[in-house]
């Protein structure tokens, strides 16, 4: 199957059990999702990977949690989750990334670095 970065609307019976894997600092039940405040994921063969969490507002955009599975990382998944969710906003020119559940800092600078994000205090900004 191809990778795919789609927009949570509803959890399956296995998503809990994947967004359990990629944030088991958040519950299921304690994910917001509705036209502003939004999860996006990469899925490949029925299980989430990788996934971000977005809020909008008019037209700036906040990411925050951006994680991917262990297993997974550094394999390009990041980069196409990060990129779908820009392209999936278009009226978005201002976006933010929180260094919220960061679990390494310097690896994350590198990676929001590469995908044309700036570093400053508690996160990244880009537009």
């Amino acid at each position: 199957m191809k990778l795919t970065v789609i927009r949570l609307t509803a959890l399956s019976e296995q998503d809990p059990i994947d967004l359990g894997k990629i944030w088991p600092e958040y519950s299921s039940s304690s994910l917001q999702m509705d036209d502003e405040h939004r999860i996006y994921a990469a899925r490949f063969n029925d299980r989430l990977l990788g996934a971000v969490r977005v809020t909008l507002k008019g037209n700036q955009g906040a990411l925050d949690s951006l994680r991917i599975r262990e297993v997974t990382r550094r394999r390009g998944v990041g980069r196409y989750l990060l990129e779908e969710v820009l392209r999936e906003n278009p009226g978005i020119d201002s976006w933010w990334m929180a260094d919220v559940g960061v679990e390494d800092r310097e690896a994350m600078a590198a990676f929001m670095s590469a995908v044309g994000f700036k570093a400053q205090d508690n996160g990244w900004v880009k537009g």
